[in-house]
């Protein structure tokens, strides 16, 4: 399943592709006017601010800082556990100016940068956080994900585009590609014999082809097609959802709906409304 330009998979690559987005959070915080951090963005309850303070609260948690403990009220944006610690992190900083918020995680960032450009670290070396117990290199990669998603939606905000052809781009694609096999043929209940090809035109380019076939305990199961970037003849009913980078990671963010998306079909209509109903991988 190619995405091009591909993810980063070592831990420098990782550590750089981190490096860029969390600094273009702040650089972009760094600009604001003063009212531009009561914008409200596309992630639901959170204006500019709450989304430097929601990548500020989690790097300043993975520096060891205690994860802020408040009494939230019932919101409708918080809609689980995790959620809630996430929303406390951001609650906290409400009442402080954006531009001191931007510092903190401008300082922060200089902490984080220096544990995980140290030469004795690991990539497979387990790390304990509120985030979980993962591998240096998935943490980072996790990491990647969650603030370029956040980059974006401040950059949405502010009538800033930027940073779609990013590394850290290719890495939150590359999450999306992953999940699409199963997200097709379980999630969006896609015939058996119907094959599903996502085809990103850019500026990160990806194909995936998926035919739902019927597995061995006779529930639809993927098929994976080609990894190749030539599309090839397909035998059965098939139906190409074609969209750009910024249209297939707002959706799939959860962002951006259906409605709201530019997208062309080539084939069943019903199915691809499915598949991109289906896709958003935010809980």
């Amino acid at each position: 399943m190619p995405v091009h330009p591909p993810a980063p998979s070592d831990l420098p690559g990782l550590v750089e592709a981190f490096a860029r987005t969390a600094q273009a959070v702040v650089d972009l915080g760094s600009t604001c006017a003063a009212a531009d951090f009561d914008l409200p963005t596309d992630c639901p309850g959170w204006s500019v601010q709450d989304q430097i303070s929601h990548v500020a609260s989690v790097e300043c948690w993975l520096e060891g800082a205690p994860v802020e403990q408040l009494d939230l009220p019932d919101l409708p944006h918080v809609r689980h556990r995790f959620g809630r610690i996430v929303e406390m992190g951001v609650a906290a900083r409400r009442d402080r100016d954006g531009a001191d918020v931007v510092k903190e995680l401008s300082d922060v960032l200089r902490l984080r940068l220096a544990h995980l450009r140290d030469p004795a670290l690991d990539p497979d070396s387990v790390v304990e956080s509120p985030l979980g117990s993962r591998s240096a290199a998935a943490l980072v990669a996790l990491r990647i994900k969650d603030i370029w998603c956040h980059e974006q939606d401040i950059r949405t905000a502010l009538g800033r585009p930027g940073n779609l052809d990013s590394a850290a781009a290719a890495t939150f694609l590359s999450g999306v590609v992953d999940a699409l096999p199963e997200l097709v043929a379980t999630e969006a209940a896609v015939p058996v014999g119907h094959t599903v090809i996502i085809d990103c035109t850019g500026p990160v380019v990806a194909r995936v082809g998926v035919r739902v076939v019927e597995g061995p305990d006779g529930t639809p199961a993927p098929e994976l097609l080609f990894s190749g970037t030539a599309t090839p003849h397909v035998e059965g009913p098939t139906t190409t959802i074609i969209l750009n980078t910024e249209a297939l990671t707002r959706r799939a963010a959860g962002r951006r709906s259906v409605a709201d998306l530019h997208y062309t079909v080539v084939g069943d209509e019903d199915i691809a409304r499915a598949v991109l109903e289906a896709l958003p991988m935010t809980p």
